[in-house]
């Protein structure tokens, strides 16, 4: 982004322009989020085909410091409506092939990442393009993409406002059949985790043929929606499985997309002499790497995945990304910078796809979007305080970049210390309840 707007001072976008990015997506979030299940997923991302349409446009058109503030408006709805597209995929897909799902998706989202920074590190080197005319690669894309979700299925019923109800009676003992004779999907699907089992027996999927939406009055829906809300709230974070993944992904999710937003500056300031003619290579092999480790960890045996293990894992995840950023800061060669940052890109694609396949199995279906929704919005909450803490020019310390990246190092250092003193505290607990 920097370079189309290279009359600008680097350090006046970092801290005046970029800021208002991640304080737009957290104050769109929240409500798209409500908006998207009240207009059931397909609106919303036709809206975020065409929020794209307008921030790739205003980078390839404008140049103003003016223009790029109002672009970061438009680029928080483009990333808050996001979650239109994976609300949209898992309510099409059976909670059996969650895991599989998650990889899969994140799998596509980083193999089209490679595909795009593979074919701009091609057009720079050989010189066939410069930085801002990729930008109109980018804007059809957009495009296309927009065109796209426009022939997409609509989805007629939604978790909250659009509620499924039955229009016939069935037998207790009665199989519900699809048409071609089969067993509906509901009759396959695993028994729900205990915490639960009381709101899954009135939410789950009914059988295909005897289903539609709900006609009760719009006010009544709103009540009953946010009543529901709630409910799935409170049974979802009293779960301590689904609780202890959250902390992890709300905490790291936050200085993930913090070192993202920021790494291309640093990668300027460390050597301001070096045009970035291989940010593009780096950016694709770090995609490959991390599409690779999503469907790896979509694999990964849940079995594994005890408390204590997932505990110790998740600390030295933590540990291993915050050194691995210590380094792709503190050192004034650039490949050690790319190395450091590509170490940590691949432990986190790793970690977050698993920590998503472990929350998925322990909440509802119908959970879900509002447990990630949540997720991220602590997320976002977290990042806007780390912006405005050390990067908003406005805000508490203004730091330089390099100043920023040591904080975010340390950040993730802190996450492995917190996650420690939790497994402490389990293998204490366990002590105490062994000799009591």
């Amino acid at each position: 982004m920097l370079n189309p707007f290279r009359i600008l001072l680097s350090l006046q976008i970092i801290q005046e322009a970029f800021p208002i990015g991640t304080y737009s997506y957290l104050a769109q979030l929240a409500i798209i989020f409500l908006v998207t299940d009240l207009l059931r997923y397909k609106p919303i991302i036709i809206v975020n085909g065409a929020a794209g349409i307008i921030v790739w446009s205003m980078l390839t058109w404008t140049t103003s410091l003016n223009a790029l503030k109002v672009l970061e408006i438009f680029y928080g709805t483009y990333c808050a409506a996001e979650v239109a597209y994976f609300s949209y995929i898992y309510a099409k897909v059976d909670r059996e092939h969650y895991q599989k799902v998650t990889s899969h998706t994140r799998a596509a989202i980083y193999s089209g990442r490679f595909f795009a920074a593979s074919l701009a590190q091609l057009l720079v080197y050989f010189e066939a393009m410069d930085y801002r005319q990729l930008n109109y690669l980018s804007l059809a894309a957009q495009i296309s993409a927009t065109v796209w979700a426009l022939f997409l299925p609509s989805v007629p019923t939604s978790m909250y406002f659009h509620r499924r109800t039955l229009t016939d009676e069935l037998p207790e003992t009665s199989t519900p059949q699809l048409p071609n004779g089969s067993a509906t999907t509901a009759d396959k699907q695993e028994p729900m985790v205990d915490v639960m089992a009381d709101d899954r027996s009135d939410d789950s999927k009914p059988p295909v043929g005897v289903i539609a939406p709900s006609q009760t009055p719009f006010r009544s829906r709103l009540k009953e929606a946010f009543v529901l809300l709630w409910t799935h709230f409170r049974t979802s974070f009293t779960n301590r499985s689904v609780l202890q993944w959250s902390v992890w992904y709300g905490l790291a999710m936050a200085g993930y997309i913090q070192i993202l937003a920021y790494v291309q500056a640093l990668w300027s300031s460390i050597d301001e002499t070096q045009p970035a003619v291989w940010n593009g290579a780096v950016e694709a092999a770090v995609t490959l790497l991390g599409a690779i480790v999503s469907l790896l960890a979509g694999y990964l045996h849940s079995g594994f995945l005890k408390p204590r293990t997932s505990l110790l894992s998740l600390a030295l995840l933590s540990f291993a990304a915050g050194g691995a950023m210590m380094l792709a800061t503190n050192t004034g060669n650039l490949i050690v910078s790319y190395l450091g940052y590509m170490i940590f890109c691949v432990l986190y694609a790793f970690a977050i796809t698993v920590v998503s396949a472990e929350i998925a199995k322990n909440i509802s279906d119908d959970c879900f979007g509002l447990v990630f929704g949540f997720n991220t919005l602590v997320a976002l909450s977290l990042q806007t305080l780390l912006t405005f803490s050390v990067t908003d020019s406005d805000g508490w310390f203004a730091l330089d970049v390099f100043g920023q990246f040591t904080v975010f190092s340390c950040y993730f250092l802190v996450l492995g210390g917190i996650y420690t003193a939790f497994l402490a505290a389990e293998i204490v607990a366990n002590v105490i309840r062994r000799y009591r």
